[in-house]
């Protein structure tokens, strides 16, 4: 008896290093001091002495049950993404750059080629966000998975200065708000999703007029990552008051977190066009629109809430990088809270 007879394959863990190595090289920074396959990752805090009191802001997620449906599609390299970008937008919501991310994949059975697909998608979101990817861990699971599934979650560290921190506390009556598109349904809701529609291969991959591509391809968009485009309203001179990442719970969880007590935000339905995949997604649920507005984004990833004298200038910057984004409501006089009309 061995260790791989009892089904963890060390030599597989090596492979799987030596396969992601080539995808972690394009996240690196300057900042980092260390080799991946060291036992931890080292990153220098040099520069952040040139900020007057700098903060370490930090987030954790993971990709919750779309997973699932990277499984049926056979297709790992953009679940990696989703897995960043729940975190390093959480951290920008914050006013945060992102400095370096770790994951963790747990999976049933190690087989390299996958988990470097998964570390591909991984570190292709680093790269979006600037994050470098400086460590991780990918653990086998045998008697406690089944060989061919994986979870898979990570943890981000950024700074920003204090003085540059966005706390929502300076939010006032008559601000605009800015609603950032999102690519999909992101990473939010899939238990919902996964009772709507079959998940089996061929319905994932039937093709729906209204999307314009399969409904595996329309589920599976990975999450969009924010880091740069609220890095541009910030060169562009203008002061993020309040910021919303739209993730589980909807609009109703996630704006009033953004806000000041005795501030309403009133969102205006008919402001943008929301996506046709959840126009399908509550048409063939049958789902309620409130329940539609209180589980997805909706179309709208982020949330920003803006001086209204600072609106146009924020929707050009946001062009400008590369971002579909709109006045979507104002705040008022009120119970904390949204209202969705």
């Amino acid at each position: 008896m061995d260790y791989k007879k009892a089904g963890v394959d060390i030599e597989a863990g090596y492979k799987s290093v030596e396969l992601m190595k080539e995808h972690i090289k394009k996240t690196m920074r300057p900042e980092v001091l260390t080799n991946i396959g060291g036992f931890s990752g080292a990153f220098s805090i040099e520069k952040l002495k040139s900020m007057e009191h700098p903060v370490l802001v930090s987030g954790t997620d993971g990709v919750g049950t779309k997973i699932k449906l990277a499984f049926i599609m056979d297709k790992h390299d953009t679940i990696g993404i989703d897995c960043v970008a729940m975190c390093v937008n959480d951290i920008a919501c914050a006013g945060g750059e992102p400095l370096f991310f770790l994951d963790y994949i747990a999976c049933g059975k190690n087989y390299p080629e996958k988990i470097a697909s998964i570390v591909s998608g991984v570190a292709e979101g680093c790269a979006q966000s600037g994050a470098a990817l400086i460590g991780g861990e990918t653990a086998e699971h045998p008697g406690m998975m089944p060989e061919e599934e994986y979870d898979l979650a990570g943890f981000a560290v950024g700074v920003v200065d204090e003085k540059d921190l966005i706390t929502g506390k300076d939010i006032k009556p008559g601000d605009t708000i800015i609603g950032i598109a999102s690519s999909g349904v992101h990473s939010n809701g899939f238990s919902l999703v996964r009772k709507v529609f079959d998940m089996t291969r061929s319905s994932l991959e039937t093709y729906y007029e209204e999307l314009g591509k399969t409904l595996g391809e329309a589920l599976l968009a990975p999450t969009r990552i924010y880091v740069k485009a609220l890095r541009s309203i910030k060169e562009a001179g203008v002061t993020i008051k309040g910021c919303s990442h739209i993730t589980g719970g909807g609009f109703q969880e996630n704006v009033p977190r953004m806000l000041p007590e005795g501030i309403t935000a009133v969102v205006k339905k008919d402001s943008y066009e929301v996506p046709a995949i959840f126009k399908l997604l509550a048409k063939k649920g049958g789902i309620e629109e409130n329940m539609m507005y209180n589980t997805y984004n909706m179309g709208i990833g982020m949330m920003l809430v803006v001086d209204s004298a600072d609106a146009d200038k924020t929707i050009e910057a946001l062009a400008g990088a590369g971002e579909t984004a709109y006045v979507i409501g104002e705040t008022k006089a009120g119970e904390k809270g949204v209202e969705i009309c």
